[in-house]
């Protein structure tokens, strides 16, 4: 028996945005496209998960505005994080460093530098050389110490090389 989606007896703002992100795979779908992927097809290898919840969640964040859809280079589909969508960049840089934290045991998977000065970004969001809180856009992802992937997906392939978050990953 599935759990509901909904929590309509709760008025709680933490249960409305469990409505929104609290399902399986859709943070990490969120994840992937601060990591700048747009398209289905890239979403659903790096992502490993079926076609129709693929399709669901995409449907389920279009709907509630935390992705746009835009047309794309060679007529494909794309989806964007909006301002909506952009604004939950604390939830999941948090939810980053807490498992870098308590579940990964060779140190961050990947890891985000200040692109002005290169610092790292510290577990509360700000830079390690400025101090100053840094938003997503103005962050590069790498590979960190606890980085394994050998994985031949088009994203693990360019993930594997400091990408700017937002900036889009192209499929060759």
């Amino acid at each position: 028996m599935a759990l509901p989606k909904y929590y309509a007896a709760q008025q709680c703002s933490l249960a409305r945005s469990l409505e929104i992100v609290g399902e399986r795979w859709t943070l990490l779908i969120v994840r992937d496209a601060f990591f700048g992927v747009r398209r289905f097809g890239d979403f659903l290898a790096h992502l490993g998960m079926s076609r129709a919840v693929l399709t669901e969640r995409l449907e389920g964040l279009l709907e509630t505005g935390v992705l746009a859809e835009t047309p794309g280079s060679h007529g494909y589909r794309e989806y964007v994080l909006t301002g909506k969508g952009v604004d939950l960049w604390p939830v999941v840089r948090d939810l980053l460093a807490w498992g870098n934290e308590h579940c990964s045991e060779n140190g961050p998977r990947r890891v985000f530098r200040h692109v002005p000065d290169s610092g790292l970004l510290a577990p509360d969001g700000s830079c390690t050389a400025c101090g100053r809180t840094v938003a997503p856009a103005d962050l590069v992802v790498l590979p960190g110490p606890g980085y394994d992937d050998h994985a031949d997906d088009f994203v693990s392939e360019a993930l594997s090389e400091a990408h700017r978050l937002l900036e889009p990953l192209r499929t060759r």
